[in-house]
């Protein structure tokens, strides 16, 4: 039997990604998952086709959006495991990001979780059992020059991870962080496509001389499958003995031990 079996358990941005693929994940091992988005009927969708317990919508990049999400989950009862996931990313000049684009970056990618965070991580103290999981990036520990927005706001919620599991000290509770490397999603097959078009040259071609030119680090020297993350964290799910971790994902980019 699973460890996270039965277990109700949100997972925030799962209509696509890592999202989609934890959710997916989880709901293998047993658990009652809730998938979670913005467009109703796309989450609903979504929540069908992969078998989810229940769906969940609403914009967690604002108060309003996030108060509408724990309402629906009321109804649904106490959440066990959360799993901050929903997150925006993009390349930018950091001299052309304005004071809006960083608070949204703020909103969504650090407000969303503390949110959440503030409103079920009490249930889960006073039941004596639960889990929270950020999904942060290794661009958390190594900020991204062209990204400094959006490695700010992933670096936040590793401390934000940390300082929630001091709260749960001698408890059944646990507060970690996964530290993502590059991972092969339909959004960054996107974006490769954009900057093949901008730069004139094949996809494939800017794709296979990534790692070499971007990554040279990367001990892997490929993309992580979106299922490698979710093993990773149902694996954290599972395991009470790690609290406040940085768990790393990231195939060796970072170089320190």
């Amino acid at each position: 039997m699973s460890k996270i079996e039965g277990k109700l358990t949100l997972v925030t941005g799962s209509t696509k990604g890592i999202g989609k693929a934890i959710a997916q994940t989880f709901i293998d091992h047993g658990a009652r998952v809730v998938v979670h988005g913005r467009d109703r009927n796309e989450v609903k969708q979504i929540g069908e086709s992969i078998g989810a317990y229940s769906c969940v919508d609403g914009d967690l990049g604002t108060a309003a959006g996030c108060d509408n999400v724990i309402e629906q989950l009321e109804k649904l009862g106490p959440v066990e495991i959360l799993i901050n996931n929903a997150g925006i990313f993009g390349v930018q000049d950091f001299f052309q990001i304005d004071d809006a684009e960083w608070l949204r970056y703020f909103q969504v990618n650090i407000m969303s979780a503390v949110r959440l965070c503030r409103a079920l991580l009490p249930s889960m103290l006073e039941n004596d059992c639960g889990r929270i999981i950020n999904v942060a990036s290794e661009a958390a520990i190594k900020p991204l020059p062209q990204m400094i927005h959006y490695s700010m706001t992933k670096t936040s919620l590793i401390s934000l991870a940390r300082g929630m599991a001091e709260l749960t000290k001698g408890s059944h509770v646990t507060v970690n962080s996964i530290l993502p490397g590059p991972t092969w999603t339909a959004g960054v097959e996107s974006y490769f496509e954009g900057l093949a078009a901008d730069e004139g040259k094949p996809a494939k071609e800017l794709i296979d001389n990534y790692f070499a030119e971007h990554e040279p680090t990367s001990l892997i020297q490929r993309f992580i499958d979106v299922k490698e993350v979710a093993e990773a964290v149902v694996f954290l799910a599972g395991n009470g003995a790690i609290n406040g971790s940085a768990q790393r994902i990231e195939g060796g980019i970072v170089r320190s031990i």
